[in-house]
């Protein structure tokens, strides 16, 4: 009876909702959607920010429905699914081109495709690499859209591991902190994850703001 209800819950998950995933999968759930998000195309979709955040909070007890999370695994899930995604999104498209990116359908995915081009060629490898890291839908397509341009493995392996850590560390322990300083932070939740997420896309909305401005300007000046 005990096991069916397990598996009814874990069948009934919400992948877009933090706490659904954290309640049915853990830790290990953490290290998959960062294995996920960061490593396969398929995975753009599922929440990063809000769920690093969520876990790293619910490490303070301060969870319902009994869910508690040990810091020392979860940290050590984040960082190995994140930084193994993104390697292997690399490989990925080192091997396959963009021939992925070129196929798919998703407005989203191709609109993360140009971000993603727009920031190598803005900030260069490096610094395009760690700053991806911040930005949903960008830190997917980017990983591989380096392999399929070529960036030297050395130069990608050094800045994803940066940021990578900065990201997936940062984010948990920010949600750490404020679970342990505030009782009952868990009924702020919500808007809390809210505001993460609006923060996530400050930077692809500058991007964008400031893509569109430049256009006028040619136009202006064509």
């Amino acid at each position: 009876m005990t096991t069916s209800v397990a598996l009814s819950t874990q069948l009934a998950v919400n992948p877009l909702d933090a706490q659904s995933l954290l309640a049915a999968f853990g830790v290990l759930g953490v290290g998959v959607v960062m294995f996920a998000e960061t490593g396969l195309l398929i995975g753009f979709f599922l929440p990063g920010d809000s769920l690093l955040f969520t876990a790293g909070l619910l490490c303070t007890g301060s969870g319902r429905h009994g869910v508690h999370l040990s810091l020392g695994p979860l940290l050590a899930a984040a960082a190995f699914g994140a930084l193994a995604g993104a390697q292997c999104g690399y490989l990925i498209g080192r091997r396959a081109g963009g021939a992925l990116l070129a196929r798919s359908r998703s407005a989203r995915l191709r609109e993360g495709a140009e971000r993603a081009e727009e920031l190598l060629g803005r900030y260069g490898h490096a610094k395009a690499i760690f700053l991806a890291r911040f930005v949903p839908v960008v830190r997917t397509v980017l990983n591989p859209l380096a392999g399929a341009l070529e960036v030297p493995a050395r130069t990608f392996a050094v800045w994803q591991v940066a940021g990578g850590l900065v990201w997936s560390l940062g984010l948990t322990l920010a949600g750490y902190a404020l679970g342990s300083s505030i009782p009952n932070v868990d009924r702020y939740l919500l808007p809390l994850v809210a505001l993460i997420v609006v923060v996530s896309l400050i930077p692809l909305a500058s991007e964008l703001y400031r893509g569109r401005r430049r256009a006028r300007e040619k136009e202006v000046r064509g």
